[in-house]
Formats: structure tokens, C-alpha cells, sequence
């Protein structure tokens, strides 16, 4: 072991954003930049120390460290700590905010303001994956709504600010149907135990053991703010919008990092605190799953914005996510955090390369482009080629394998073979398939009508090849996805002990399980 940090080790990434925030916010302009780059470097790398002193075998949460602020009139603490599940999307955090500031150079507006909202974005999103507070959960949620905002709204494209108050509209309401959901929950845990608290380890143990109806209307606080997140049909038309406005680096983080919070809060909270809940609606979560992947895929087919496609591919890939949970088997749940993790790389290099190409050609529009573009940018039409491959699930990248473990746990799991009957069974998992077919059918005709076909005379000898800069990006995010679609178990073998123990607790929880 290199060195221990102890269990102040989570604080001290934690708030290393807001340092960085606050350092770039008073430096001079020309340092914003290199001070940000310094700054993300070293999150990634604290992370990764972390990382190599978890010891996943171990049960329960480590690194933990609890301070209780005041008990009156509401209890309220500072408690973090990650189990396998959270600490990869800390990771995933770290490297998909280090990639985002890199290729954060085009950005000369106002740099200091740019990267002190990028930073403290990064502290929010870190929030949300180490709190075990439910109060302290719900203000890390929330709290992304700022930044995100701004850098959206200053930054952006022409309709930046209908997106970004699209965005804020949408993602608040989700926010307060979650408070909702806290403030019914605690009130109705007061009222059975005088000492009930906000701590999500303490919740854990005593949610599944309230009334039916209780669980039932607290779940759907949750999940309505999650599925908002995530985003799943008919709550998702923020997104494009979104993605399509804003600017490059922020379009990775939204995609490989936001949508995160969503599908995490399903797992930790709607899973962990809900089982009964979820194993009475999951044939209804693994439909509504099942409708995003393949809806979302068709509507990529007419779609002529290329950040448009991936957005919506998001909205696709994620309802991986919705299928893997509502099914409740050990194997999908293990794809669906796995699928979290791949999406959040492959995305996050789909979007950077469609920044690449439109700072070269100054649109997005695919008929405008008119394809040919791979005489005259080769490398990236290699990265182009790689990531789409990626992202329709080419057997040995990360792709391939969450969505064969999803699809394989979909299938086999005890639900859907004992409790889901008639055509929301198994007829629901082999419907999700043709996302697979869809998914090939629009990746592989983008990338035929972007680099393929006769070259348009407009860009004949005016567009240039990826620079060092853009070079090291599209690797250090091509290397994750090789690794993981190669060796899953690099992966898996952190956070399996936490899904196995969330999928024990539902399936003996399953009629006729005792």
C-alpha cells in the first residue's frame, strides 16, 4: 500500500473543487486554464490512490468519516464513505472532469469564470457519489443546477438560453419531487422511532420494514427526480436540447458524468431503500427500460444534428440502465453499473469528437458537411470509427460487455421467470434487443455520411487532423474502453460484492424465497 489516507481521504477530494474553485476564481485570467488542468490532475490522482486501497472483499462502506453538525430541531450531519459502486463512478468523475478541461481549450470567454464553475460542477457531482446523508445527498443534487446552468447559458450555442432554462426547469421539479420524498419519509419514520435520522446506511435497514403504501409514495418521490436525471421517456426532451447547445466539454460531463446521478440514485436509494417497491413495479421499470432503448434508437434514424443523435443515444443507452435494474437479477444489476461506467466513457469521447468536427466545419448539420471527410482527417475518422463501433456494442470494448450482462441477467432472472407472465416477461427482454439492431443502423450510417463518399468541394484542403491536444484525449478515453471491453473484471471485481449484496436483500424478499 502506498500511502493511507485514512477516512479523511473522501473529504479531502471532495472539497479539492471548491479549493480549486475559489484559487481559480482569484487568479489571473491567463493561469484559469493551467491551474485547472493542475487542479484535475491531482483529483485523478487522489482517486486512484483510493481506488487501490479499497478492499472490495471487505462488506459495508470504508473510508467513512461522520461529523453530526446539530441534532435540533432536524438531525444533521457530514457523513461520506464509498462501497464498489460509488467509488468507480468517483473515478469515472475524476477522469471524464480531467478530459473535460482538456479539451476545454477552445473556451477564451471569460476562462476564469469557465473553469470555477467546471470545478465547482466537479464538486457537486463528487458530492452526490460519497454522501451518506440523505439531506447532504439531496444539496449535492441540487447544487449541480448553478453551474451547470451558467455554463450552458454563457457558453453556449444560439439557443443557449432556452436550453439552459429548459434544463433548470426540469432538473428543479425532479429536485423537489425528492424533497418531497425526504420530508414524507422522515416524517413517517419520526413518528415510529424518535431518533430517526437522515444517515442512508440507518434508512437502508428500516425503509423496507414500513408500510406498503409508506414505501410506495416515498419511491415515487425518488424515482420521478432519478428517471428526470437519467433521463427516460416522456421526461428526457431536456437533454437534447441541452447537449445541443452546449459546448463541447460540457456536453462530456453532462453526458458521461450528469445522467450518472440519475442512474446511481436509482441503484442506492430506489433499490436500497425500496425493494418491496421495486419487485411490486420492476416488470413496469423493465418495460419502461426496455421502451427507451429501442424508442430512442428510432429516433436517432431521423434525426441531422450529430450532437442530437448522441444525445439521444443517451437516452437509449441508459434505459440499459432502467432494464438491468428492473429485473432484479445479480448479473443485469452488475451490467447496469457497468453500463453506467462505459456510457460515461464512450459518451464523453462521441461528444468530444463531434467537437472536433465542428470546430473544423463550423456545423453540425450532417447534410451540410456532406461527408468525404476522411481523406482529410484520418485520425480522427479512426477514433470516429472506434467510439461508433463502441457504442453499438462491438464485442471487446466496454459496450459489449454491459449490455451482455444486462441482457443476459434480463433474461434468466428469477422475476422474469417466475413472477413477470404473458407479454411483460421475457417478450419485454427480446423486445429490447432490436436496440442492439437500431443502435448498428444509426451509428454506422453516421459515420457513413461524415467521413464516407465523395469529398465535398467546400472542404477540399481546409480542414486539418487532430492536433496533440485532441490526440490525447480521444487515447486516453479509447485505452478505458479497450481495457474495460477486455478485461471487465479490472471493473467488476470492485463493486460485485455491493451488487450482490443489494440483489440478495431483493430476492429474499421474493414470494416464495423462506
Amino acid at each position: 500500500m502506498l500511502f493511507n489516507f485514512g477516512q479523511m481521504s473522501l473529504t479531502w477530494l471532495l472539497f479539492l473543487p471548491l479549493i480549486a474553485s475559489l484559487v481559480i476564481a482569484l487568479a489571473n485570467e491567463k493561469h484559469a486554464r493551467k491551474l485547472a488542468i493542475v487542479f484535475s490532475i491531482v483529483m485523478f490522482g487522489l482517486s486512484l490512490l483510493i481506488w487501490q486501497q479499497f478492499h472490495p472483499a471487505l462488506s459495508g462502506m470504508q473510508f467513512e468519516y461522520k461529523a453530526i453538525w446539530f441534532n435540533s430541531p432536524i438531525p444533521v450531519q457530514y457523513h461520506v464513505g464509498v462501497d464498489g459502486i460509488s467509488l468507480a463512478l468517483v473515478v469515472l468523475t475524476t477522469f471524464i472532469v480531467l478530459m473535460a478541461v482538456l479539451a476545454s481549450e477552445t473556451i477564451t470567454t471569460r476562462p476564469k469564470l469557465y473553469y470555477s464553475f467546471v470545478m465547482l460542477l466537479s464538486l457537486s457531482i463528487l458530492g452526490v457519489f460519497v454522501s451518506l446523508d440523505l439531506l447532504q445527498f439531496f444539496v449535492f443534487y441540487e447544487l449541480e443546477l448553478v453551474p451547470m446552468y451558467f455554463l450552458i447559458a454563457i457558453w453556449g450555442g444560439p439557443n443557449r438560453s432556452y436550453a439552459a432554462m429548459k434544463f433548470l426547469l426540469y432538473t428543479f421539479f425532479g429536485g423537489v419531487f425528492m424533497l418531497g420524498g425526504i420530508i414524507y419519509l422522515y416524517s413517517q419514520l419520526i413518528m415510529l422511532d424518535p431518533g430517526a435520522s437522515f444517515d442512508m446506511i440507518a434508512l437502508a435497514r428500516q425503509c423496507p420494514y414500513l408500510p406498503k403504501l409508506i414505501q410506495g409514495i416515498a419511491f415515487l418521490g425518488f424515482f420521478l427526480a432519478f428517471v428526470i436525471k437519467l433521463p427516460s421517456f416522456p421526461l428526457h426532451t431536456w437533454l437534447p436540447d441541452a447537449h445541443v447547445e452546449a459546448p463541447t466539454p460540457i456536453s462530456m460531463i453532462l453526458a458521461g458524468l450528469l445522467l450518472k446521478m440519475g442512474s446511481y440514485g436509482l441503484v442506492r436509494i430506489c433499490l436500497g431503500f425500496f425493494p418491496n417497491t421495486v419487485i411490486d413495479y420492476g416488470k413496469w421499470i423493465m418495460l419502461l427500460g426496455a421502451f427507451n432503448i429501442v424508442w430512442a434508437a428510432m429516433a436517432c434514424l431521423v434525426q441531422k444534428d450529430m450532437k442530437r443523435i448522441i444525445a439521444l443515444s443517451s437516452v437509449s443507452h441508459m434505459g440499459f440502465v432502467l432494464l438491468g435494474i428492473g429485473c432484479l437479477s445479480s448479473l443485469a444489476l452488475q451490467g447496469a453499473v457497468f453500463q453506467m461506467i462505459s456510457h460515461g466513457v464512450i459518451s464523453a469521447l462521441l461528444f468530444f469528437l463531434v467537437g472536433t468536427v465542428y470546430e473544423r466545419c463550423h456545423t453540425r448539420d450532417i447534410t451540410e458537411i456532406g461527408g468525404g471527410l476522411a481523406k482529410q482527417m484520418p485520425v480522427l475518422f479512426y477514433f470516429w470509427m472506434f467510439a461508433c463501433l463502441a457504442n453499438l456494442g462491438l464485442p471487446g470494448l466496454s459496450g459489449f460487455a454491459a449490455e451482455t450482462a444486462i441482457y443476459y441477467g434480463s433474461f434468466t432472472s428469477i422475476m422474469v421467470s417466475t413472477l413477470v407472465k404473458g407479454i411483460l416477461g421475457k417478450p419485454v427482454v427480446i423486445f429490447a434487443t432490436f436496440g442492439v439492431v437500431l443502435t448498428a443502423a444509426y451509428m454506422l450510417w453516421l459515420l457513413k455520411r461524415l467521413f464516407f463518399g465523395p469529398e465535398t468541394s467546400r472542404w477540399a484542403g481546409h480542414l486539418s487532423d487532430a492536433r496533440p491536444n485532441e490526440k490525447l484525449i480521444a487515447w486516453s478515453l479509447s485505452v478505458v474502453v479497450l481495457a474495460l471491453g477486455i478485461f471487465p473484471l479490472l471493473l467488476t471485481q470492485q463493486y460485485n460484492p455491493a451488487t450482490e449484496s443489494i440483489n440478495r436483500l431483493m430476492v429474499s424478499r421474493l414470494p416464495g424465497s423462506h
